[in-house]
């Protein structure tokens, strides 16, 4: 018997999202390498918005979001970990168009 597909939508202000790719070590601004062994308890992540709930109203699909890993649910969907958090835990969004912007660009 073949199971059912169910789609996942999210709920209420909750945003699914898929954490980027860590690199293995990263350089400080002053060309110092910080190798990938080392935690940074109050570093903040990366991530893509893959799905938003009904009340979400400032982020969507395919934006790059910055996020505090602590303030998450992990779930697991076909081999890949995502994250549920609602939208008052994201920090930042990365666009290309903005009337308020910081003047940075990833």
């Amino acid at each position: 018997m073949v199971e059912p597909k169910f789609e996942i939508q999210m709920l209420h202000d909750r945003v699914l999202i898929r954490l980027e790719t860590t690199v293995e070590e990263r350089r400080s601004g002053s060309g110092i390498v910080i190798p990938a062994t080392v935690k940074d308890e109050n570093r903040l992540v990366w991530g893509e918005v893959c799905g938003v709930g009904a009340n979400v109203r400032g982020v969507k699909l395919g934006d790059k979001v910055l996020l505090s890993p602590e303030d998450r649910l992990e779930v697991d969907l076909h081999s890949q970990t995502y994250l549920v958090v609602r939208e008052r835990d994201l920090h930042a969004v990365a666009t290309q168009e903005t009337d308020h912007g910081t003047g940075l660009y990833l």
